[in-house]
């Protein structure tokens, strides 16, 4: 496979929708549709880059789950993301809410990763995956349109909103969601979103990133990403990278740290979305073998 068709079948291993949340209700005019190109131009953005920095950040509240505490989308795919990019020689900063932060640095711990205290006049990139941002309204909400703007960070919250001053600092931005109501997902038309996502004039989330990657579950995004990294650079992952055994390990571990529910079912439990983890894990394994092939 050439590098250009290892990247389109990556995306297209993570392009569906196992929640049903309407990714890509109108075949013609979707959050699919709507982010062409993205997916290719970020993994090229970071692969490319010759001394990259990044930051991560991420975090989704869920009110309804016992006990009430962030879900395991997204902090599960920052940690991946951190572990693929040492493999590169890329130093990453993790930063988010304090609850999210805890359950990562425990993760980072049984991982080894190294801290790296870079601010942000050293970063290149910022990459949020998950994260909530604010609607046409400011207010932050659920796939439900539950207001859960008193969970998020405000300083956080509006450091993101201020594309134009990341910009001008020459910070790189990409988003990762799958909802519409994360931050990123202001760079598709409101139209788009009110078409195939249910309450999407509620919650969409009116806050872009230079680069958004849609995923039917955002860790598989980050999982795509990368992938599309190595396969530019044309290096091999790390053995234990693309392993579904260890990602359930380090899942068990920021679940029992954190703690993380599963954003669906609302449990305290080592699962993403509802999926079961054979289902979970199935671009995971696909993705592996797009990369040996």
């Amino acid at each position: 496979m050439t590098t250009d068709e290892k990247l389109a079948a990556i995306l297209a291993a993570v392009q569906i929708d196992p929640g049903n949340r309407g990714l890509a209700r109108d075949p013609h005019n979707n959050l699919f549709t709507a982010t062409a190109g993205d997916f290719q131009a970020a993994c090229r953005l970071l692969a490319e880059c010759r001394s990259p920095t990044v930051a991560l950040t991420t975090g989704f509240y869920i009110p309804s789950a016992t006990p009430p505490a962030f879900e395991t989308d997204g902090p599960l795919g920052v940690i991946f993301l951190q572990r693929a990019l040492l493999g590169c020689n890329v130093p990453t900063v993790p930063y988010s809410e304090g609850a999210v932060d805890r359950t990562m640095k425990a993760a980072r711990e049984v991982c080894d990763l190294p801290a790296v205290d870079v601010g942000p006049e050293g970063w290149s990139h910022i990459i949020v995956i998950e994260r909530s941002g604010p609607g046409a309204d400011g207010r932050h909400y659920t796939m439900r349109g539950s207001d859960i703007t008193e969970h998020f960070d405000s300083l956080l919250t509006q450091q993101l909103q201020k594309r134009e001053g990341v910009r001008a600092k020459g910070i790189h931005t990409i988003g990762i969601g799958d909802g519409g109501n994360e931050i990123g997902m202001g760079k598709i038309p409101h139209e788009t979103i009110v078409k195939n996502i249910p309450n999407g004039d509620q919650i969409h989330c009116r806050v872009p990133t230079d680069h958004l990657i849609v995923a039917g579950v955002s860790n598989w995004g980050a999982y795509a990403l990368a992938a599309g990294i190595f396969a530019i650079r044309g290096v091999k992952p790390p053995t234990d990278l693309f392993d579904p055994d260890r990602e359930r390990e380090i899942l068990e571990v920021m679940v029992r740290e954190g703690p993380l529910v599963d954003g669906v079912t609302g449990q305290q439990t080592a699962t993403v979305d509802g999926l079961s983890w054979d289902e979970y894990v199935k671009p995971l394994v696909r993705i592996r073998e797009i990369l040996e092939a």
